[in-house]
């Protein structure tokens, strides 16, 4: 389950974004002058972003980006699911596709034990935790868990 340098792109095109007032429109261009990523790279990503209902995007007079909703909706888990795929958070960890239950490798006990614990981490974590910067350290992370869990924000 390793993350891919588009994740990283793509996490801090949408930080940025989450940032702005809200629908504020942006194009791809303008988001990668602003955080020196690749531009090419980062209108990629953004598509899949969009596809999966992350971002909105507008043609015409007025182009470019927005979130499709409040940050604060957003999870961390939809965002790398959207650009890594669906099957994410269920690759081995240690050893890219080859292992699986059928064919475990000398760690899958321990991902399989970790792995229901990343996921609702990354549902429980949203992009405004991140755009204000409330997931600096494994501790913020612990914190937010508790606090989401019982419905306050």
């Amino acid at each position: 389950m390793k993350l891919s340098k588009e994740s990283e792109y793509g996490l801090s095109g949408l930080v940025y974004l989450a940032r702005q007032r809200p629908g504020t429109i942006l194009q791809a261009k303008e988001v990668a002058k602003a955080q020196d990523l690749p531009v090419y790279f980062l209108a990629k990503t953004f598509l899949k972003l969009t596809k999966r209902g992350v971002l909105r995007s507008f043609r015409g007079k007025v182009r470019g980006y927005t979130l499709s909703r409040p940050p604060r909706e957003i999870s961390i888990k939809e965002i790398v699911e959207a650009i890594e795929g669906s099957d994410v958070f269920r690759r081995c960890v240690f050893w890219s596709n080859q292992c699986s239950d059928d064919r475990p490798c000398l760690l899958h006990g321990i991902w399989k034990t970790v792995r229901p614990q990343l996921v609702e981490l990354m549902e429980r974590v949203t992009l405004e935790d991140v755009a204000q910067g409330r997931v600096g350290s494994l501790s913020d992370l612990v914190s937010i868990a508790p606090r989401k869990a019982g419905g306050k924000k």
